[in-house]
């Protein structure tokens, strides 16, 4: 699929990964609609972009709010023919605490919930909306690009709730994909390593250049523009289909 001229939903698109994936589009010839609870960041950003940016606050957990952004994608530009996901949280928590009491359900529920129930909230508004809609190129009608993690595979103490999340966003590209197939819709993820994000902001600087350390190559953290870069390449390279990238430098987790 080229990107120019073509319309793509961008859940978390107001900051982080979102913001850079929105710029990197539009900067190719997309339009984009920037899905986000910050309405602030959201609006700034869409008016910085200009007539090819829409902004839509966004709960990726409500069908409303999901839908809402949908129809403004297709009503604003006329078609849906992508969706990147980028939204999510951090859950940090043990199982046990310290004095042996048990981790909170509800955090953990909270993480679940907007990473991976979000993701396929998203994920099947968004099909039902592009399998409508003429086929392009090979057939295809578009293309959905999930954000999971290193975390589903290189978990780390703490992060039950975000890696089991995220690996459960890992197991909803194939068969996603090959529902969708039919509809000429692919399915694709994205497993970023630690990027430099504002998720990352407030960390230590000792704790910064030991993660940096710990990356083969090249010794640093992620940018967001490597992520929008790839996410791109997957819209373009029509082949790609149900399948996880990481995207990390070759780190793994300890």
């Amino acid at each position: 699929m080229k990107i120019d001229q073509q319309t793509f939903l961008i859940t978390g698109g107001a900051s982080g990964l979102g913001e850079a994936t929105a710029r990197y589009l539009v900067e190719r010839g997309g339009r984009v609609v920037l899905a986000d609870l910050n309405a602030e960041a959201g609006e700034k950003l869409a008016a910085e972009l200009g007539e090819v940016a829409v902004f839509s606050r966004c709960d990726v957990t409500s069908a409303e709010e999901v839908q809402a952004a949908v129809d403004l994608a297709v009503k604003q530009f006329g078609r849906l023919s992508g969706v990147i996901n980028c939204a999510g949280i951090v859950v940090v928590q043990k199982l046990l605490d310290r004095d042996l009491n048990p981790a909170d359900l509800d955090a953990y529920a909270r993480g679940v919930n907007i990473n991976l129930v979000g993701s396929f909230n998203v994920a099947r508004l968004a099909a039902a909306a592009m399998a409508k809609s003429e086929a392009l190129e090979d057939g295809e009608r578009g293309v959905i690009i999930n954000t999971a993690s290193i975390a589903a595979f290189d978990g780390q103490v703490g992060q039950a709730s975000y890696a089991s999340s995220k690996a459960g966003v890992v197991g909803l590209a194939l068969p996603l994909a090959r529902e969708l197939s039919r509809h000429g819709i692919r399915v694709m993820t994205i497993a970023p390593g630690v990027c430099g994000t504002p998720m990352m902001s407030g960390i230590p600087d000792e704790a910064r250049e030991q993660l940096e350390a710990g990356v083969p190559f090249p010794k640093r953290l992620g940018k967001p523009e490597e992520f929008a870069s790839l996410a791109a390449h997957i819209i373009e390279n029509t082949y790609l289909n149900g399948e996880v990238i990481r995207m990390d430098g070759a780190i793994r987790m300890a």
